[in-house]
């Protein structure tokens, strides 16, 4: 194939040179397909993460892949893909090491009660529709495409999809319309990181089961993990009080910097060493982070950490999209598409409001909960990821969650509008209640 000029000819070499040229090429699509994406999702009055979703799965076989030419085929070669996998697997991991981080137990305080019972509600009952309705659904699982023998391991991984609530997303929905500092919002960010906790502990359950094939290798990678955990908290954790405390005449900026990303790479390498993925050491690296040290002194660090994971956070949107071919689901696809929606939205809206109302929360914070908590977005992304690559679920599955994420996270905003315009309806002639006083500071911020 004949060329023109220096950079068609290095698009055509196979050398690592013509990779190098090709991957710039691709980083350059996606992040401006990821900018595009982001400005539409704001005139939708949607979160930004959400535009940069769509443009990621818009760039794979299920858009750009219909257009005659193989215009994707050509932008994301097999080697390319490599790359921008690698490039994605590490923005996964400074992305999970920002939800740890985050996990606040402050938003605990004065409400434990209702935020256990909001949480074990909108967990529990999504698990379990959720793994009735992947036993119903297994047989028209590809088995040739699944990675792991039996049901067990695909059953408890979709109850475990279901169970999830994205927090970082959920964290902007409130940020949007103020309501993060108010009780509702507090409780639902508080919900959000118990749920994200305890799914991300179900999913190292998930693929231990489904990678062990032994009860001596499963024995030995829960003792391996447990002491893991130990270390962590331990040790890490008052180390890290110790080293980053403004006293250390040799601190600053750049030594807590350097502590926090070598740090959150070592526990990530750990945890893939035990045989968990490398998002889990992230995260729980995230965890023991002493806040109060960073926060006050040198913000900054973390702050850095988020700015390149949202750099990089585009190309996994867009090696999720290269895995999903929404062109492809057929009929049993859209059925299975329709069934999981169902499940996923009404275990999530009943478990977190019967989970408010047993713990005596007015009936409006509990349907604004049941619609906040509902949100999975990104978090439920990295979840799927993980399970696609352990060969848990097929293709046609995994696109099938794809689409419940999605659909669930674009209807979080418009559903919150809606019952903050009702609530304020009531506003002159019923009682302030907590969720009254979140639909005023609404009309305050609008």
């Amino acid at each position: 194939m004949g060329s023109t000029g220096l950079v068609p000819a290095a698009l055509d070499a196979g050398s690592a040179e013509g990779t190098s040229v090709r991957l710039l090429l691709s980083l350059a699509v996606v992040l401006a397909a990821a900018f595009l994406g982001g400005r539409i999702a704001v005139r939708l009055r949607q979160p930004v993460v959400m535009g940069e979703i769509v443009a990621g799965i818009a760039l794979g076989p299920s858009v750009l892949g219909l257009l005659p030419g193989d215009v994707s085929g050509i932008l994301f070669t097999s080697d390319v893909r490599s790359l921008v996998g690698g490039l994605a697997h590490l923005g996964l991991v400074l992305f999970l090491f920002g939800i740890g981080y985050r996990v606040d137990a402050a938003h605990l305080r004065g409400a434990r009660g209702l935020v256990a019972s909001v949480s074990l509600g909108s967990v529990a009952m999504p698990f379990a529709l959720g793994t009735g309705l992947a036993a119903a659904l297994y047989p028209w699982f590809e088995q040739a495409e699944l990675g792991v023998d039996g049901m067990a391991a695909p059953v408890l991984f979709i109850g475990t999809a279901m169970s999830i609530t994205a927090f970082p997303v959920l964290a902007r929905i409130l940020a949007e319309r103020g309501m993060q500092n108010g009780r509702t919002g507090a409780i639902a960010l508080a919900c959000a990181a118990v749920q994200d906790v305890a799914a991300w502990g179900l999913l190292a359950v998930v693929l231990v089961v489904a990678s062990t094939g032994t009860a001596g290798a499963l024995a030995l990678m829960a003792v391996q993990t447990t002491a893991f955990l130990i270390a962590l908290f331990c040790v890490v954790r008052p180390g890290l009080a110790w080293l980053l405390s403004p006293r250390r005449s040799f601190g600053g900026p750049a030594l807590t910097h350097a502590v926090l990303v070598v740090g959150l790479l070592l526990a990530a390498w750990a945890t893939r060493a035990i045989g968990l993925h490398a998002a889990f050491g992230a995260f729980l690296f995230g965890v023991v982070v002493p806040r109060r040290h960073t926060e006050s002194h040198y913000p900054e660090s973390a702050a850095r950490i988020d700015q390149a994971a949202a750099l990089l956070l585009p190309a996994f949107f867009t090696v999720i999209g290269l895995s999903v071919d929404l062109s492809a689901l057929g009929g049993k696809g859209l059925v299975m598409a329709v069934a999981v929606l169902g499940v996923a939205c009404t275990g999530k809206f009943l478990g977190a409001y019967l989970g408010a109302r047993l713990a005596s929360a007015p009936r409006h914070e509990g349907l604004i909960l049941g619609v906040l908590l509902n949100a999975r977005g990104l978090t439920e992304l990295v979840l799927l990821d993980i399970g696609f690559s352990a060969g848990v679920v097929d293709s046609r599955m995994f696109a099938v969650m794809v689409v419940m994420a999605l659909a669930t996270t674009l209807m979080t905003g418009p559903l919150l509008d809606t019952r903050l315009a009702k609530d304020r309806e009531g506003l002159p002639h019923a009682p302030l209640t907590t969720a009254h006083r979140d639909a005023a500071d609404w009309d305050r911020v609008r």
